[in-house]
């Protein structure tokens, strides 16, 4: 039995279905399946379509039938890749999608709509939500009459860069592959936002300039298909940069999405011991330590962390997921496992929201990913900031300089982030009332934001029914 015919055999009547169209990367799953579950709140159904290999890293840590429950259905199409090992040379996946993935696409909108539409209307899709890596298969849906939005979700400021990509050329701030041709010199993006250097670009990627390139090529595609789509729907509430709004027609904020104790999308399972251990811990005391799934560090650099956490004299919860580590080393030794016992709790992969809105968290040591960013915020917890790449460094800039709502962490002349500057800034965070009180201030609009009647509430609801029909 194909996908299709198991979409067509189990649908329940409902009102509107809106295939979500993901791509491979955790960072986008993730948030677009929390969109998904928010979608079906309003009456409609969801078809989830990701590739084969995504969906069963999903699947390993979910249970299928639980989404299905919820409205929600998962799906998957062939990523045109034969074994794991071409699946790591991201440039390689990535063009094998882009090759492949557009006439899986279309033959499955056209075998699905055309079966549903000799039996009963109410079922067919009405709706398509792309995920921006996948934009260039936006006029799939739409040349057969089918409304599309695109999900951008990263920043504000990362999609005002995008949008004004063609004048920074024109003015020789960069050049016509993302170079920046200027030194020391910052960019103004939006009204009442701290400006963007050219190390805060979001495909600046000084390690490897052929991968800088390759970042920045993706972004102009993705911007150019952006303005085609009937809707662009961001992650983040409007009360949080108000002059967003103003950076293209038809943007919908609709965030900050979360999962509310359900499936959060996660590709490893994770490990729900941390929340007993926490319970064991005092109020507004642990240092949640996580760097999602990206994030790579040589261990001269993990030994620095473990030291510093080990030193700190807080309790802490560390995710020390197996692929933190830049080469085949461990990521901690034993011995250092044996001496936090007490006071430390390491796991490969943590419940995050759950982790995050434990009362007994006191901040969070992050790399500033836009979803871990959100995550934190809604449940009031301030952030230290360790970003790794892309629109993690201006989203630091923006957490440090505009919100106020967590401090960034300076590595030394070597680019290490010491342990002394670890142990420093946590307990400069801890005392600092300021930070906690704009982030409970943040926390509160947030909230009131997807409530009933809150703006992002409002705007997704207005999705919602522009698709029903």
């Amino acid at each position: 039995m194909n996908q299709t015919t198991k979409i067509l055999q189990n649908s329940n009547k409902s009102d509107g279905h809106i295939l979500v169209v993901s791509s491979h990367l955790q960072g986008h799953a993730a948030p677009l399946l929390k969109l998904s579950h928010q979608i079906t709140k309003f009456g409609s159904k969801v078809s989830f379509l990701t590739t084969d290999f995504t969906r069963e890293r999903m699947l390993e840590s979910m249970n299928d039938s639980d989404c299905w429950n919820h409205g929600i259905q998962i799906i998957s199409i062939p990523d045109g890749l034969k074994n794991e090992d071409e699946r790591k040379d991201q440039k390689k996946l990535y063009n094998s999608v882009h090759k492949v993935m557009g006439g899986y696409l279309e033959d499955l909108l056209n075998t699905t709509n055309r079966f549903r539409s000799t039996t009963s209307n109410e079922d067919r899709i009405t709706g398509v939500v792309i995920d921006s890596p996948l934009a260039f298969m936006s006029g799939i849906p739409k040349k057969m009459g089918i409304k599309i939005a695109i999900f951008w979700c990263s920043t504000p400021g990362c999609l005002a860069l995008g949008l004004k990509i063609p004048q920074l050329i024109e003015t020789k701030f960069i050049d016509k592959d993302g170079t920046p041709l200027v030194n020391e010199e910052k960019i103004h993006l939006l009204p009442n936002m701290p400006a963007m250097t050219n190390t805060d670009l979001l495909w600046y990627f000084p390690g490897d300039i052929n991968i800088q390139k390759d970042i920045f090529r993706l972004i102009k595609d993705t911007i150019h298909h952006l303005q085609n789509a009937d809707w662009i729907i961001c992650n983040w509430f409007h009360e949080l940069v108000p002059s967003a709004s103003n950076l293209i027609p038809n943007l919908l904020s609709v965030g900050p999405l979360l999962a509310n104790g359900l499936s959060s999308g996660s590709f490893c399972t994770e490990d729900s011991t941390c929340l007993t251990w926490l319970d064991k811990q005092s109020k507004s005391s642990v240092v949640y330590v996580a760097f999602g799934s990206t994030s790579r560090y040589n261990q001269q650099q993990l030994d620095e962390l473990a030291n510093g956490l080990e030193s700190m004299g807080h309790p802490f919860l560390w995710v020390a997921w197996s692929g933190l580590s830049n080469g085949a080393f461990p990521t901690y030794s034993n011995e250092f496992k044996e001496r936090v016992a007490n006071r430390g709790k390491i796991v490969e992969w943590a419940p995050q929201e759950l982790v995050l809105s434990h009362p007994s968290i006191a901040c969070f040591i992050t790399h500033c990913g836009w979803s871990s960013f959100l995550e934190s915020l809604s449940m009031g917890v301030p952030l230290l900031c360790w970003p790794y790449f892309g629109d993690q460094l201006y989203t630091q800039t923006c957490i440090c300089d505009s919100w106020r709502v967590g401090m960034l962490l300076k590595p030394d002349e070597n680019g290490i982030i010491s342990r002394y500057e670890i142990m420093h800034k946590v307990d400069q965070l801890l005392l600092d009332g300021n930070v906690r009180e704009n982030v409970q201030k943040l926390k509160e609009i947030a909230t009131k934001s997807i409530s009933k009647g809150g703006s992002s509430s409002i705007n997704l609801e207005y999705l919602v029914e522009q698709m029903k029909c």
